[in-house]
């Protein structure tokens, strides 16, 4: 018998306890957490109730059950859905014209049967990788209140790892999605660039955006990246590339080889995230799975590399305002915007000329004969929240890019990644790997994340917040 994974898990008892009865769960939890500021800006509760219903009406008159049958879901406040504004994590838009269509992402986990309840906490304009928001409050930890959340999907991490939703859907322009899942003990999915339709996302660097899924398992966030991906005419970078749902089960470790690059404890990597990593590729070892060692890549080049990428578009899109209401945007955010208006045109044009060549260099030198690089994505656990907040704005940036050290280069690259919690540190809080694949082979990362979710005692979910 195939073992029984965790999007079945959920999806049984949704199809045991109808659709209705799982929406219903999910508002009683939202109704009595104790997270401040809450995950969610916004519910939908008329909307799902009435949602969940028709689709247990239709599972009793033996129609067809899509993948995601039921499953409740939360957005990240950057998607359209239509007659809503979507607020991109400021307060800014909340005069804006309600979308008059859903977002491509929002109809197609519509199409398998998901419910949307709601529209969840973000940083503003998506640019904290800590869920920093001066305007809605700070994103704060499950696990630990005085911790940051990760970001900038925050309300997505904290949403999933408090069981609020099953499944929340988020994006990375430099880790935003593997940030807040590994912080926060859940699963995160960047799937390869131009994977996902963005048409009708909130843009904020055009050249790194991806969108993916934050989940209770890997074989959830499988079945999300199924029901999102396919080319899309409102989007003409989205690639024509369909996944199949499960293609990413059945495999054995001994399947798979490794590469894990030489690390030492440092300032970009803890002795408690190093003995994690330690952990993780022993338990696989012993299951059968291949370890390479190699040099680390230069991720640092890549990082900077994508900054001026990011710092440059993100000024783009956010042009007229900057220019005619600057006290709009919080100070941090105004900061960052107003130096991607000083960057030199060249510098600019370099960053996107090197990525081929650096990609290909990558994939030649890091992954040759492999199937996966494996990475933290953090150096620790969770910083505190007071931590991350003050007048220091050098330290403060600092400390910003140190957090993201070993995702944002992942983006440069375009690659797909799956952050998977591996541990818990000394003080209660998750810690998470990332497996970074190469283009467009979401289902080999996807069956390395079940495998070591079969294996270990992160069995299939990871561990409950203390309450």
């Amino acid at each position: 018998m195939p073992p029984i994974t965790g999007a079945q898990l959920v999806l049984d008892q949704i199809l045991d306890d109808g659709a209705l009865g799982a929406v219903r769960r999910s508002f009683a939890k939202i109704t009595v957490s104790r997270m401040m500021p809450s995950a969610w800006v916004r519910l939908e509760r008329d909307e799902a109730l009435a949602q969940a219903g028709d689709l247990d009406a239709s599972y009793a008159s033996g129609a067809a059950v899509g993948i995601l049958h039921g499953v409740p879901v939360g957005l990240k406040d950057m998607f359209d859905c239509r007659g809503r504004v979507a607020g991109w994590g400021s307060t800014i838009r909340r005069h804006e014209t309600p979308a008059s269509r859903d977002a491509t992402i929002v109809s197609r986990l519509e199409c398998a049967g998901a419910v949307i309840i709601g529209a969840l906490h973000m940083a503003e304009f998506a640019m904290s990788p800590t869920g920093r928001n001066d305007q809605l409050g700070h994103g704060s930890n499950p696990f630990d209140p005085q911790r940051v959340s990760g970001g900038s999907s925050s309300g997505a991490g904290m949403a999933v790892a408090a069981r609020e939703v099953p499944l929340a859907i988020g994006s990375d322009t430099g880790g935003s999605v593997r940030l807040p899942a590994a912080l926060c003990g859940v699963t995160g999915l960047k799937p390869t660039q131009f994977r996902v339709s963005v048409a009708g996302a909130m843009p904020l660097s055009p050249s790194l955006d991806c969108i993916g899924p934050l989940a209770l398992s890997a074989d959830l966030c499988g079945r999300a990246l199924v029901a999102m991906v396919g080319a899309d005419p409102f989007d003409p970078s989205c690639v024509d590339l369909p996944l199949y749902a499960g293609g990413w089960l059945g495999r054995k470790a001994s399947d798979f080889t490794v590469v894990v690059p030489r690390l030492a404890v440092g300032d970009m990597l803890s002795n408690e995230m190093f003995e994690s990593l330690a952990r993780l590729r022993g338990l696989l070892s012993e299951a059968g799975m291949r370890f390479l060692e190699i040099e680390l890549p230069d991720l640092g080049l890549y990082g900077d590399l994508a900054s001026v990428l990011l710092a440059v578009e993100s000024a783009a899109v956010h042009r007229r305002n900057l220019l005619n209401q600057p006290e709009v945007f919080g100070r941090q955010v105004r900061r960052r915007l107003f130096r991607g208006m000083l960057i030199n045109g060249l510098d600019y044009h370099e960053s996107h000329r090197l990525r081929s060549r650096l990609l290909r260099r990558f994939l030649r030198e890091t992954l040759a004969g492999a199937d996966a690089l494996l990475l933290p994505t953090t150096p620790a656990g969770a910083p505190l929240i007071k931590d991350t907040i003050g007048d220091d704005h050098i330290k403060l940036e600092k400390d910003f890019s140190r957090l993201s050290y070993w995702t944002r280069g992942i983006n440069y690259l375009g690659l797909p990644a799956l952050s998977l919690p591996v541990g818990i540190d000394s003080n209660g809080l998750p810690l998470g790997a990332q497996f970074v694949g190469w283009p467009f082979d979401e289902e080999r990362l996807l069956a390395i994340g079940h495998i070591v979710q079969s294996l270990s005692e992160w069995h299939l979910y990871a561990p409950l917040p203390k309450n």
